[in-house]
C-alpha cells in the first residue's frame, strides 16, 4: 500500500514541469499513470458500498416509539480472487520492464508485484518504479457501535460510527445515519408475528487515509498520506417474519457511492497534485441483497446479516433495547 506514493510523486512531478505550458491530461504518461490508480482503487472503492450498509437494520418491524436500542457490529468483507489483481495493457508512454504490453499487477486488495514501468516524458527518463502494493487481504474486518430511537408513526432514526480505527498505515473512520418506516401499519393484519413490511434509507461517510514514508519533491512538494472520501446513499425494501424467539428477515435494494482523493503535506504543488487527482473521483450506483436471521432473548438479541452483489459482506450485531 506504500507503494501508492511512487504514482503520485511522479504524477506531481510531472505536472509541476508542464504547469506553465499544458494541461496534465496532454501528457501521455500522466494519462498512463491515471489508469494503473484508478485500477488499483477501483475495487477498494466499489467495496465501500457494502461494508458501510452492512448492519444496518435486522427487522421490518419498528422499536416503537421513544425506545432505544444500542448495538455492537463486526464487518467482515470477503475479498474474491478475481478482485486482487487487474490487466493494465496498452500504455501511450510507459513500457513494461522487459516487454510486453499487458501484465498483470495488483489492486488495492492485492500483494506485491514484480512488475515494474519505465519510460520518457517530456524528453526526461522516468526512473523504473515498481507496480502498487496492495494490503494482501481476502477478509477486510472493522466493528462500530450504532444506536437506533423509536419514533411516532412506526418510525425509527439509526445513527453509527467509528471515531477513527488504524490498521497497520490506514486510518478508517466512518459516520452514517439512516431511517426506515414500516408499511405493515397500513394492512390489515398487522400483528408482531405477522410479516412485516418496511422501506429505509442511509447515508454514510466513510475517510480512509494510506499513511507512506515522507515523500520530498524539493521546493515543489512534500507527502506524507492519500485521503480517500467516500459518500454513501442506500435505498431497499424490507421484509421479516418472526417465529417465537427466531426472525428472518431479506431486503434488497441499491446503493450508490461518489468518491474524492486527495494528497496530504506541504508546499505550492500539493494543489497542482490534488488537481491532477480530480478525474480519479468515481460516482457508481450498485444492486445488493440481504438476508439474515435474529435469535431473541429476554433483554437483547444476537443479529446475522450478509450482504451479495459484487462482494460478499457478513455482519453479526449484538443488540440491547432500552
Amino acid at each position: 500500500m506504500k507503494k501508492i506514493y511512487y504514482i503520485f510523486c511522479l504524477t506531481a512531478i510531472l505536472c509541476g514541469t508542464s504547469v506553465s505550458a499544458q494541461s496534465s491530461t496532454d501528457i501521455p504518461v500522466v494519462n498512463d499513470l491515471r489508469r494503473i490508480a484508478e485500477g488499483f482503487a477501483q475495487p477498494a472503492a466499489n467495496s465501500i458500498a457494502y461494508q458501510a450498509n452492512g448492519g444496518w437494520f435486522s427487522s421490518a418491524q419498528s422499536l416503537g416509539a421513544w425506545k432505544f436500542e444500542v448495538s455492537l457490529h463486526a464487518n467482515a468483507l470477503i475479498v474474491p480472487e478475481s478482485r486482487k489483481t487487474f490487466k493494465i495493457s496498452n500504455l501511450s508512454a510507459l513500457n513494461i520492464q522487459g516487454g510486453g504490453n499487458s501484465a498483470i499487477i495488483p489492486t488495492a486488495f492485492g500483494s506485491s508485484s514484480e512488475v515494474y514501468f519505465e519510460g520518457e516524458v517530456l524528453g526526461q527518463e522516468i526512473p523504473p518504479f515498481q507496480a502498487i502494493e496492495g494490503v494482501n487481504q481476502s477478509i477486510v474486518a472493522h466493528p462500530f457501535a450504532q444506536v437506533t430511537v423509536g419514533l411516532p408513526f412506526e418510525t425509527e432514526v439509526a445513527v453509527r460510527a467509528v471515531p477513527q480505527l488504524k490498521v497497520n498505515d490506514v486510518e478508517v473512520s466512518t459516520y452514517g445515519v439512516g431511517i426506515k418506516h414500516n408499511f405493515s401499519q397500513y394492512l390489515r393484519f398487522n400483528r408482531p408475528d405477522d410479516f412485516q413490511f418496511a422501506a429505509f434509507a442511509a447515508y454514510s461517510i466513510f475517510d480512509v487515509a494510506y499513511a507512506f514514508e515522507p515523500v520530498d519533491l524539493a521546493e515543489f512538494a512534500q507527502l506524507n498520506a492519500i485521503d480517500v472520501d467516500a459518500n454513501v446513499w442506500v435505498a431497499e425494501a424490507l421484509g421479516s417474519k418472526r417465529y417465537g424467539n427466531f426472525e428472518i428477515f431479506g431486503a434488497l435494494g441499491v446503493a450508490s457511492s461518489n468518491f474524492s482523493y486527495m494528497m496530504q503535506g506541504s508546499n505550492f504543488g500539493l494543489s497542482t497534485i490534488n488537481e491532477a487527482l480530480e478525474d480519479l473521483g468515481d460516482s457508481e450506483a450498485q444492486f445488493k441483497g440481504d438476508i439474515g436471521f435474529n435469535v431473541y432473548f429476554d433483554d437483547f438479541k444476537v443479529s446475522t446479516m450478509a450482504t451479495a452483489g459484487r462482494f460478499f459482506n457478513l455482519n453479526v450485531g449484538l443488540h440491547f433495547r432500552i
